[in-house]
C-alpha cells in the first residue's frame, strides 16, 4: 500500500514507516503533519487517482527532527572581465516519518 502526495511543488511516493525529508516548516519535534494533497493511492484493491486529487485521502506524518541539507554551490563568472563570485547555502528540511495513510 502506497500514496503519491505532493508537497512543495514535488510529489513523492510514500509508505507507513518511511522517513524522507520535506521542506521545512516551523513545527517541533514530535508534532503532526497532514498531507491533504493525495494525488493517487494503491491498496490489494487497485489504483485509485485523483482528479487532480483525492478529496477524502489524507497521510499523517510524524516529524522527527530539522537536519541541513548539502552545500549547494553558486559560482558566476564573466569572461574577460575579471569577475569570479562563489557562495552558497545549506537548505534546511524537515524529517518526517509517514504514520498512516487513510482513504475513505
Amino acid at each position: 500500500m502506497y500514496a503519491i502526495i505532493q508537497d512543495g511543488g514535488r510529489q513523492f511516493k510514500v509508505e507507513e514507516g518511511q522517513e524522507l525529508d520535506v521542506d521545512y516548516r516551523e513545527v517541533s519535534t514530535g508534532d503532526e503533519l497532514a498531507f491533504d494533497r493525495v494525488l493517487a493511492y494503491r491498496d490489494d484493491d487497485g489504483l485509485k487517482l485523483g482528479q487532480p486529487t483525492l478529496g477524502a485521502a489524507t497521510v499523517t506524518a510524524e516529524v522527527l527532527s530539522v537536519s541541513q541539507g548539502p552545500k549547494l554551490v553558486v559560482q558566476k563568472y564573466r569572461r574577460r572581465k575579471n569577475s569570479r563570485t562563489k557562495t552558497g547555502h545549506r537548505q534546511l528540511h524537515t524529517r518526517v516519518k509517514i504514520r498512516k495513510i487513510k482513504v475513505s
